[in-house]
């Protein structure tokens, strides 16, 4: 049986697209190094795009926004509302992990993703990473952004955390 990794993110400005690429690109290259690509199938999705189906067909998890005004986005929020009581009872003990864009902060959108996740009953594989990139003012907040290249690591290492629990967790 191949496990299937499952990165479910929402960007505004491209800061969480690229977080979402790094998860991916850091649970491929995991996989990879530990020679178990075939152990686990890593599906990038937008939230918009994302349905209670695709979070059954799962074994794990990454949740990947970008915090507005204290809050998840909307788009991931809707998600969130779109799927939670379809799955609730189905999704119990399945390893996650969250990942922020932030201006300044992220504490808030974290501690709503992981309500919702420990609602579900996720098992959670590391604390939230909140990528700050200091957008302050109007015109620096709805910019494009660049993560840069310590972010990626870390969006890297946690993919290739979420992966390597997956491959792991696999009969074999």
């Amino acid at each position: 049986m191949t496990a299937r990794l499952l990165i479910v993110w929402h960007s505004r400005t491209g800061a969480a697209e690229q977080m979402a690429q790094a998860l991916a690109d850091g649970a491929a290259a995991a996989l990879v190094e530990m020679a178990a690509c075939e152990q686990v199938t890593i599906v990038r999705q937008p939230a918009a795009d994302t349905t209670a189906d695709d979070l059954r067909q799962a074994h794990g998890f990454v949740f990947c926004a970008p915090e507005n005004l204290a809050t998840v986005s909307g788009e991931m929020k809707a998600f969130f509302d779109r799927c939670y009581y379809p799955v609730l009872d189905q999704l119990a003990g399945r390893p996650y992990a969250l990942a922020i864009s932030a201006g300044s902060d992220g504490s808030g959108a974290a501690r709503q993703m992981t309500r919702i996740c420990t609602g579900w009953r996720l098992r959670a594989v590391a604390e939230p990473l909140i990528v700050n990139l200091g957008a302050q003012t109007p015109e620096q907040i709805l910019a494009p952004k660049t993560i840069g290249a310590p972010a990626r690591t870390e969006c890297m290492n946690l993919g290739g955390l979420l992966a390597a629990t997956l491959a792991l967790s696999q009969p074999g």
